[in-house]
């Protein structure tokens, strides 16, 4: 007996969907960004969740149930439903302390992964008036404002000190015990900052930063961003080097520096 194949939808047909779901997710969030009922609560790690982040969950929970019914689905507020070598990856708000305190940095993160491997990703982040997005064999793309898409590319910088640097959070390095270790780094680059969840992450695949690292992430933190990055020409790993969704710290880089990045670190 033949087992028959999950389905026959392309990359392509894969993507048309995300970034349909990504618009539905972009209207629900604005509506409840800086509102003055939006409902706010700690989960049982501490980390916030609103009003907003489940109602774009279930709203890309419910387009996918009908959309691609054999798929999997795997988010940050309702966990996983479904067993399938095809799995959604889904974070409603990446950036919620944000969304809470009125930063504009903040946005819907979908992925698609196949056996484990993110294949496409989008990151929508409609306070900015941006949106990016990569799948496999298809590129990398930014958006503002709903304007043309580019295509984006990594930078060209090849020594670390020329590079610039975002490290995310010293206080996670820190809980990591890698503090010294990200010293170490911020003294091997030209240019060190802070810009925060997703966006050095599309920065970097814009050719605006060459290296971000950080610590402290679950699977739907980063299945994303990998595509947008490698589709752009750069390199996505763990702090060794491997699988970065395997791991809760990562590095992402213009490739062309990464492997002194892991050197320098250690």
């Amino acid at each position: 007996m033949t087992t028959a194949p999950v389905n026959t939808f392309s990359l392509a047909d894969d993507l048309a969907v995300a970034l349909t779901l990504a618009g539905e997710a972009d209207l629900i969030a604005m509506d409840r960004y800086r509102a003055q009922d939006l409902d706010v609560q700690l989960k049982p790690d501490r980390t916030q969740v609103t009003d907003a982040d489940r109602r774009v969950e279930q709203m890309v929970r419910a387009h996918l149930a009908a959309a691609r019914p054999e798929d999997s689905v795997l988010g940050e507020e309702f966990g996983t439903t479904g067993e399938s070598r095809r799995q959604w990856i889904v974070d409603p708000i990446d950036g919620t302390a944000n969304f809470v305190r009125g930063v504009p940095i903040w946005g819907l993160l979908l992925s698609l992964a196949i056996d484990g491997v993110p294949q496409l990703g989008v990151v929508s982040a409609p306070a900015l008036g941006r949106r990016w997005w990569g799948a496999t064999g298809h590129g990398a793309w930014g958006q503002q404002d709903g304007g043309e898409p580019r295509r984006l590319h990594v930078s060209g910088v090849g020594e670390l000190s020329e590079a610039s640097l975002s490290y995310n959070s010293i206080q996670y390095w820190d809980q990591a015990g890698r503090l010294d270790n990200l010293v170490a780094l911020t003294r091997a680059v030209s240019r060190t900052r802070a810009y925060g969840d997703l966006w050095p992450y599309m920065l970097l695949a814009e050719g605006a930063l060459d290296i971000v690292g950080e610590y402290d992430l679950k699977p739907w933190d980063i299945a994303a961003l990998v595509p947008v990055v490698r589709e752009a020409g750069g390199t996505f790993t763990s702090f060794d080097g491997g699988d970065p969704l395997s791991s809760d710290g990562v590095l992402a880089t213009n490739g062309l520096v990464h492997h002194a990045v892991l050197e320098t670190l250690g």
